[in-house]
């Protein structure tokens, strides 16, 4: 509750400060001291410090899970805010403007991160999706983030119209929107109870975009701004995966074996067309589009197995793929040609940079010594312990072999081709550092997940 009200508050001081001041660099220090300040009092409501004590009705509630989580989206946004915040201040009007969007985006996250409702999680996503469909249209003078902005907004209104007639057809199962509700009222599966699940369940695989309905997600991450498509394709992508998640164990939870299949089948159809359509992929951009959705059938694992093992992993897979992505998408942002070949004999010119991005590659392809190696491993491990497909894992396995391929295009261009850096492409010294920085961590988790993990009381 801490951070869903100074997030607010936040996000409209950020619009003042437009007004203030016109030095556009203002704006992002702003937004950092605000970032620093959520990560504080999220962490102080953990050890049981609260500044607002509001009566929710029971329809808000944060237990260590729910708070964890919040405190990697936090931290990923202020990693974010360091690596990309120039490239956010460099928009020609209204910075100020965008950085209230996404405090307000963070706002909607920390009450998807807490809903024992089903109104909180449609009005959490919701405040979510509206300022993505700004952002994602902010370039105003590009055609590509125009079409971008209205298929994500077009994608977005039906995949929520089909949550809203899943939610009334549980309404008029249980009779209440509560999660312990739902769940209480399912001990026989009902015509209206079957089809809210499958409504739902396709509404939030719309919003996490696995296969077969990840369809609008290469052409709204292409064309968003690339500063954008950072934040769009990591923590807002993991703030939906936490909804599905908790969705799917508190409402359905006592009837897994009937839905546990059909995740199954999204995950398999999600890994294999995202890891097969990223291998012909010749923008860097477009590949990192494909690979996010591959991403996404590996955290679907956790949603399919629902035990504690998925719990960890997904928490693990929040801060490795978006510190990750975020490392990324900072260098991507810099370049005005998004082909692989623009990434020739990179690490010669700027070989900090290049090792960062490295770092964050490897852990992309799940290689040990990584975070996204750990993650990948609960996720398998979760699917094992549920027992009942494991050559689902097996499966999963192998798609993570595949991708192997694709990111280490990347990695062989950088390193093992003649120099064809742009002349306008340029790093600082404090970039190089934070890039380091976040590879540095991405190895800790590597090597010690339990520093993460064992704040999750489970």
């Amino acid at each position: 509750m801490n951070v869903i009200i100074l997030s607010a508050i936040w996000g409209v001081l950020m619009m003042y400060v437009g007004f203030i001041t016109k030095n556009k660099n203002v704006p992002t220090y702003v937004a950092i001291a605000g970032i620093i300040l959520l990560l504080v009092v999220n962490w102080m409501e953990y050890l049981g410090m609260f500044f607002f004590n509001v009566d929710t009705k029971g329809m808000l509630e944060y237990d260590s899970f729910s708070l964890i989580f919040n405190q990697v989206i936090l931290f990923s946004t202020l990693v974010y805010f360091l690596l990309s915040g120039s490239q956010v201040s460099s928009f020609k009007n209204n910075v100020s403007d965008l950085y209230a969007l996404i405090f307000f985006i963070i706002t909607g996250i920390s009450v998807v991160a807490g809903f024992k409702s089903l109104l909180m999680l449609f009005i959490g996503i919701e405040i979510i999706s509206i300022p993505l469909y700004v952002l994602a249209g902010s370039e105003k003078s590009n055609l590509k983030s125009n079409e971008a902005a209205l298929k994500y907004f077009l994608m977005g209104a039906f995949s929520t119209g089909l949550m809203l007639m899943g939610i009334a057809f549980l309404y008029g199962n249980a009779g209440t929107f509560m999660l312990e509700g739902i769940q209480i009222g399912a001990t026989e599966i009902t015509p209206m109870l079957s089809i809210g699940l499958i409504l739902l369940l396709c509404s939030m695989s719309f919003k996490v975009s696995a296969a077969p309905f990840h369809f609008w997600t290469p052409d709204v991450y292409d064309g968003s701004p690339t500063v954008f498509t950072s934040f769009m394709a990591t923590i807002v992508k993991s703030a939906a995966f936490f909804a599905f998640f908790k969705l799917f164990q508190n409402a359905f939870g006592n009837i897994r074996e009937e839905w546990g299949i059909l995740v199954a089948i999204i995950a398999v159809f999600t890994l294999l067309i995202g890891n097969i359509t990223a291998v012909f992929q010749q923008s860097f951009k477009r590949m990192l589009s494909y690979s996010s959705i591959a991403q996404a059938g590996f955290m679907l694992l956790g949603v399919f197995a629902m035990n504690s093992f998925a719990k960890q992993g997904l928490i693990l897979y929040f801060a490795a793929y978006s510190l990750a992505t975020i490392g990324i998408f900072a260098v991507l942002a810099k370049f005005k040609d998004h082909s692989i070949e623009a990434f020739n004999g990179f690490a010669k010119q700027y070989p900090l940079v290049a090792l960062g991005m490295l770092i964050c590659i490897l852990s992309l392809a799940g290689i040990p010594l990584t975070a996204g190696f750990f993650a990948k491993y609960y996720m398998l491990l979760g699917v094992i312990e549920h027992g009942n497909m494991i050559w689902l894992a097996i499966f999963a396995v192998i798609c993570a072999a595949v991708s192997v391929y694709y990111y280490f295009r990347v990695v062989q261009a950088i390193y093992f081709k003649e120099t064809t850096i742009q002349a306008d492409v340029t790093f600082s010294k404090p970039f190089a550092y934070i890039m380091l920085a976040n590879a540095g961590l991405i190895i800790v988790l590597g090597i010690h997940p339990d520093w993460l993990l064992s704040y999750l009381n489970i």
